[in-house]
């Protein structure tokens, strides 16, 4: 890890992020013990400038992955979501492979599409929007 990097403040995301990184994505690559798997999202503080990793759900289609600023249906958007918006340009490992994306918002038809797939991937995210009076947003990564 660069030394740039500052891991999360939950153990839970410190942990995973290690022991999926460690492994290649061969361990830690669900949410806890569930069958759902995830990717290793690596941005850049929008404050710190300092790395910053993050397990999100994997919802990929074509090569390009959604990434959803659920938080579980709270009230206020997730810390990495100010990152991506200030800072788009990021890495996401599936499994051994870590790749570089360029990530943008989505609005109107186009979140909607992907908004659907990432609900099939993680059928929770449709409680997290019934949770909530914000509109959780979506981005879509594409390779660079």
């Amino acid at each position: 890890m660069s030394a740039d990097y500052e891991a999360s403040p939950w153990k839970w995301v410190r942990e995973q992020v290690e022991t999926y990184e460690r492994t290649g994505g061969k361990e830690a690559r669900t949410l806890g013990d569930t069958e759902w798997p995830i990717v290793v999202v690596t941005t850049r503080g929008n404050r710190s400038g300092k790395v910053r990793k993050v397990p999100l759900m994997r919802v990929e289609h074509g090569g390009e992955y959604a990434l959803v600023a659920s938080m579980g249906g709270a009230p206020k958007h997730p810390v990495w979501y100010y990152n991506l918006k200030a800072n788009p340009a990021i890495t996401i490992q599936d499994g051994e492979a870590a790749r570089k994306f360029e990530v943008r918002e989505l609005e109107g038809d186009e979140r909607s599409t992907w908004w659907a797939r990432a609900v099939d991937a993680y059928p929770p995210y449709a409680e997290y929007q019934e949770r909530t009076e914000r509109l959780i947003p979506v981005f879509v990564a594409t390779p660079r």
